[in-house]
């Protein structure tokens, strides 16, 4: 396990130098009257924030340090969060994809181990799995479909990982893949991945070439999903709402879209986007309260992108409504 934690600095080296040279979005058409706020700050001089997940049962937000591994929380009307699991907690270096599932487990992925799920009630590490083998990999964002199997992305390896109910239930194992998609050796690819409130296919994005494919867990056929109105380069964090609404962060075009998918998740249209460089390097997103929270990375500030464009600000998660 040790030698992948060696890997940190070069693996974090060619992910970010891919998204910083990542095209641009695509052409959308503007959004109305987007309204950007800030929900609440987190504590620290150098958090470079990542991932974000909401509880829907306390409302409590959780969200992920890839400087570090910290899990900050921040509970309904807290302006400033708090430290939840320090950085190191359980020998994890970054908090990457962060969810909360049905029974209230926290699952935190480490990019350079695996996933470890926690008992928010008593911050205990309940369950961890990780990735091995001799090939580079980089475990990234992750589901959780309704009967509580967990998929996971894996950016160099273009493969997705399945830890299922019973796997938790053993408490720890290696994580096997459930689909390879194949694509080019060496490249970033495989990024945000969202599962259907029904539990029929994932979604995961493909983040240079902007493709968004389509998993069908009962045939277990990949597809493209066919983009209507523009594309998904630069695509980091996905969000699909009940009803189809599929909204995207797009990290490195400081970017926003929403997307209108069919009803069997085939085929996706453009409805909105917004673009805003107040957004600070959008990563990931989540949605509470009616309103989209989006985590503002800073990657371009001192952080893991090249060349550094300055020195960060107060690090903070963004509320925008209308989008």
């Amino acid at each position: 396990m040790r030698v992948h934690l060696k890997r940190t600095a070069a693996i974090a080296t060619t992910l970010l130098a891919a998204l910083a040279t990542a095209p641009s979005a695509s052409a959308a058409t503007p959004a109305t009257c987007p309204q950007i706020s800030t929900a609440f700050v987190l504590p620290g001089a150098k958090v470079y924030p990542e991932g974000i997940t909401a509880d829907a049962r306390t409302g409590d937000v959780y969200v992920g340090s890839y400087a570090d591994g910290t899990v900050y929380r921040a509970r309904p009307g807290q302006r400033t969060a708090e430290v939840f699991l320090p950085a190191g907690t359980d020998g994890r270096d970054t908090a990457n994809g962060l969810r909360v599932d049905d029974r209230g487990r926290l699952w935190v992925t480490d990019s350079n181990t695996g996933v470890a799920v926690y008992d928010p009630a008593t911050r205990t590490r309940i369950a961890h799995f990780e990735a091995t083998g001799a090939e580079p990999f980089f475990i990234n964002d992750l589901t959780i479909t309704p009967d509580g199997t967990a998929y996971l992305t894996d950016s160099f390896r273009s493969a997705v990982y399945r830890v299922t109910p019973a796997d938790l239930a053993r408490g720890t194992g290696e994580l096997r893949v459930a689909y390879d998609l194949d694509l080019p050796a060496g490249s970033v690819t495989l990024n945000g991945i969202v599962s259907d409130p029904a539990g029929r296919y994932l979604l995961t994005v493909d983040m240079p070439s902007g493709v968004l494919y389509r998993i069908d867990l009962r045939s277990d056929a990949i597809t493209r999903v066919a983009l209507r109105g523009g594309d998904m380069k630069a695509a980091d964090g996905l969000h699909l709402s009940p009803g189809g609404t599929l909204r995207v962060a797009h990290n490195t075009t400081n970017t926003l879209s929403r997307w209108q998918l069919s009803a069997d998740g085939t085929r996706a249209r453009l409805s909105d986007s917004l673009t805003d460089p107040s957004l600070q390097i959008p990563t990931t997103l989540a949605r509470a309260h009616g309103r989209t929270l989006v985590v503002r990375s800073q990657f371009d500030k001192g952080g893991p992108l090249t060349p550094s464009t300055g020195t960060p600000t107060t690090f903070t998660i963004a509320a925008v409504r209308g989008l």
